[in-house]
């Protein structure tokens, strides 16, 4: 595989402990701790983050994140418990994304990151699990299920940023762009308030949305990401064989649910069910009810 670009903190070492330390408050607030796995990849080393990964009896769910996110978005408020079901969950840490994992990161147009994400599967020792991707995520989830769909239950896809281009309204662009150019807290809540949530349906605890605010702003000021964004996968969606559920919200600005609804149903054959959530945004994997669908779905495959 070749390395095709390289992210990195501007400092390693500091930046690495602050990285260290949001996750203890993250741990604090749940009330939890997450199993750390570090795997060698061909990406360089690959952190993962695992609940109940000592009960082999238990079907597996295995995460990826979205862009300028930590898998363990997914736990905010101890959200993976909305799950309601006995699973083994991996959080993969994607590289080139600010995380605790190497920055090294393939063409993001080539199949790559699903051999990538193959690899870790077999390095966990992991035979065949269900694969959720939010945004970027989505994309790594149909990458894996295209050149490994024997390794794939089920894919499920939340706002993914792999069904249309990028937004490119004015709306869409000034608040994604505003925290880029002038980066505070304040102009961080701004774009949380605008295109990841959608209150008072969809929003978070003080606690979590402090921490999320903290991240954003880390990421956009330590981190010098020149990882390639997402895109629309296009005729590549066809080579889709794996049995894929995809979950949208209505107040998505970055990718607006109803093209992607459609090109899904027009290009992947495998496309199972489609739920829209009402006045949900971008940050879906973070709404209760679409993680109440996922778990339920699983109970379905027993």
């Amino acid at each position: 595989m070749k390395i095709h670009k390289k992210s990195f903190f501007k400092d390693s070492v500091l930046d690495r402990e602050w990285l260290e330390s949001w996750v203890q408050q993250l741990e604090k607030n749940n009330k939890r701790q997450y199993d750390r796995i570090t795997l060698n990849t061909t990406l360089g080393k690959t952190h993962i983050w695992g609940l109940n990964t000592h009960e082999p009896n238990w079907e597996t769910l295995v995460i990826f994140p979205g862009a300028r996110t930590s898998s363990l978005f997914w736990d905010f408020d101890n959200g993976l418990d909305n799950i309601r079901h006995n699973l083994r969950i991996y959080l993969v840490e994607t590289n080139g994304l600010p995380n605790l994992s190497d920055g090294h990161t393939p063409d993001i147009k080539s199949l790559d990151y699903g051999i990538w994400a193959a690899e870790i599967l077999d390095k966990l020792r992991i035979e065949k699990t269900f694969v959720a991707g939010a945004s970027f995520g989505g994309l790594i989830c149909l990458k894996l299920g295209i050149v490994h769909p024997e390794k794939v239950k089920a894919i499920f896809l939340l706002n993914p940023g792999c069904l249309q281009p990028f937004s490119l309204t004015f709306k869409n662009l000034y608040y994604n762009l505003l925290p880029i150019f002038a980066p505070s807290k304040k102009n961080v809540q701004k774009f949380l308030d605008k295109a990841v949530f959608c209150k008072p349906n969809h929003q978070l605890s003080e606690a979590s949305e402090k921490l999320i605010v903290d991240y954003e702003l880390f990421a956009i000021t330590r981190y010098k990401d020149n990882t390639q964004k997402p895109y629309y996968m296009a005729d590549q969606l066809t080579q889709v064989t794996v049995a894929t559920y995809l979950l949208e919200g209505t107040k998505d600005l970055l990718f607006p649910y109803q093209k992607s609804i459609a090109n899904a149903k027009n290009k992947i054959s495998s496309l199972k069910e489609v739920v829209v959530f009402k006045n949900v945004g971008h940050g879906i994997e973070t709404y209760d009810k679409a993680l109440q669908f996922i778990g339920e779905t699983i109970k379905s495959y027993a």
